[in-house]
């Protein structure tokens, strides 16, 4: 009976202990920003930080997040990636004046704990098209929303945030101010900067692949992670804006290259920025009738310097340029992925004066007088160098040119003549004053 009563006593605080405490998570804190359109980029980086933090057994990582929204591709996959990260992850909506719009909403609800700087918001997350339109289909549309807002309730029920609330972010497109997500239930503190968030953090308790756990972040500075050159440059290619400047701007060099041939520069040019322009294509869901009316666009703008037209045909260039930058990127809640209306304009605007003033030197120059060639040669003054009889040789243009009098008349050496026409290679000269020719008098 004693062994009875001193194994249960020896066992209740074991148990006890057990039963009611919840690991804590200790380690490395690891600091990163997300900020730009949610895409490629941002979805290989947010992969690349939480495995880092897993390897060096981190105990948390905090994502400083500011996003206008982005590819619910990527999104997907980010959110995907933070469920099943080993490390509990604190999405921080900061700084000041940040915003977690369309795709950064179901960022943030996925997170274990939601935190937003003061002054930020969170939602409008109601997917659109590319174009910044609602899906011309309507069945399509509603599919759509019901799949993103089942989602996105999904993320909030299962960090215990207010379901209701997440799921009108994408119904109905409201957008929450940092007190009123955290009153309403949409975010779990508010924190005006890093150390604040620290603390707040603190002994809370999350669920880390189904485990609780307890958060215990360490005070030392958190170990900031910054993307790398490669990822840099791919976000930098990625951009809508970017990879349309660099096609636009490729194809006009290609074709100039082949409209004059004989250098290089312009046609090496054109196509490494081609390259680049569809690299960038490559990470961004576009549509091939925008890259046809960038190509046909350009094509017209050419035709019409060729031809010599009144820019008539420029104008049509410049709708087509236009039409093709509004509609090069498409993704359903990728409302942002758009090129922005000041590249397109600004890109046009150039363009348009380039070609427009080009087209005006051509016209001046078709009513000036040739200077050079078979036109250029009428009314030059020439020299005789050999007598003509009525044909001899003549310097013109510092060169020694056949040349024939136009009349018969003859010319001896030293005497100017005016070019008249050419016949040939020959030049049909005339002068103010000429002699017969010494045959012609003989035979009189």
């Amino acid at each position: 009976m004693f062994l009875v009563l001193l194994f249960a006593l020896c066992a209740c605080p074991a148990f006890s202990a057990q039963a009611g405490t919840v690991p804590s998570v200790e380690g490395k804190v690891f600091s990163a920003a997300l900020d730009g359109t949610v895409g490629v980029s941002m979805e290989n980086f947010v992969a690349a930080v939480l495995t880092r933090a897993e390897e060096e057994k981190g105990g948390l990582v905090i994502f400083r997040l500011d996003t206008p929204g982005g590819l619910v591709s990527s999104m997907r996959a980010i959110t995907a990636a933070i469920l099943e990260s080993s490390v509990p992850v604190v999405v921080w909506v900061s700084p000041q004046g940040a915003r977690a719009a369309s795709a950064g909403a179901f960022i943030l609800q996925a997170a274990h704990v939601a935190a937003m700087a003061p002054g930020t918001n969170v939602g409008a997350a109601h997917p659109v098209m590319a174009s910044g339109q609602d899906a011309p289909d309507k069945e399509m549309k509603r599919k759509i929303t019901n799949d993103l807002a089942a989602q996105i309730r999904s993320l909030a029920q299962l960090r215990k945030r207010n379901a209701d609330l997440a799921e009108r972010m994408v119904t109905h497109s409201i957008s929450l101010t940092a007190e009123e997500a955290l009153a309403e239930g949409a975010a779990d503190l508010s924190a005006p900067d890093l150390e604040s968030l620290l603390l707040g953090v603190r002994g809370r308790r999350v669920l880390v692949k189904g485990e609780e756990k307890e958060l215990a972040p360490g005070s030392g500075t958190p170990v900031e992670i910054i993307m790398t050159s490669r990822e840099k440059a791919l976000q930098f290619i990625s951009s809508p804006d970017i990879a349309y400047l660099l096609l636009t701007a490729g194809i006009l060099m290609i074709v100039l290259e082949v409209m004059s041939p004989g250098g290089f520069v312009l046609g090496t040019a054109g196509a490494v920025m081609v390259l680049l322009g569809s690299f960038g294509l490559r990470m961004l869901p576009f549509n091939w009738a925008g890259i046809v009316l960038l190509v046909a666009g350009i094509g017209v703008l050419v035709l019409d310097l060729m031809v010599g037209g009144i820019g008539i045909l420029s104008l049509f260039g410049l709708a087509s340029l236009v039409t093709g930058g509004l509609i090069l990127f498409r993704a359903p809640g990728g409302e942002l992925l758009n090129v922005s209306m000041s590249v397109i304009g600004g890109m046009s605007l150039a363009l348009g004066l380039f070609f427009l003033g080009a087209l005006f030197l051509v016209v001046r120059s078709m009513n000036k007088k040739a200077v050079s060639g078979r036109e250029g040669m009428k009314g030059k003054k020439a020299v005789v160098v050999e007598d003509l009889l009525p044909e001899g040789l003549v310097r013109c243009h510092g060169e020694i040119w056949k040349a024939r009098s136009s009349s018969g008349a003859f010319f001896s050496k030293g005497d100017e003549v005016l070019v008249t026409e050419l016949d040939g290679i020959t030049l049909i000269v005339r002068g103010e004053t000429g002699k017969e020719l010494p045959g012609e008098e003989k035979e009189e």
